[in-house]
């Protein structure tokens, strides 16, 4: 089964995720800007997800995951719960 490892921001608009994807671009440390800005819990481990298959995330979230190209700020990806900047760490065949 395929896997990927990834991490997010979780912002409540398109606006705050295009600056952070930004400032991240710049040069500022993913983990560092997930910590101080993203509303998921997962914020305060740097916005780590773990390791998880297809379907363990909303449709939207999925679709960047397994298609996106590694190592690359993606987004900002709306879903119901806000928009997100997506890493993806790493992904298995």
């Amino acid at each position: 089964m395929t896997t990927a490892t990834a991490r997010h921001i979780l912002v409540d608009s398109e606006e705050k995720c295009e600056e952070l994807k930004k400032e991240i671009q710049a040069g500022a440390d993913f983990a560092e800007v997930a910590r101080k800005h993203s509303t998921c819990p997962s914020g305060r481990e740097g916005g780590d997800l773990g390791q998880f298959g297809p379907g363990q995330m909303v449709r939207e979230f999925d679709e960047v995951v397994f298609s996106g190209e590694l190592n690359t700020v993606l987004g900002p990806v709306r879903t119901q719960f806000g928009f997100h900047l997506l890493e993806v760490t790493s992904r298995t065949a």
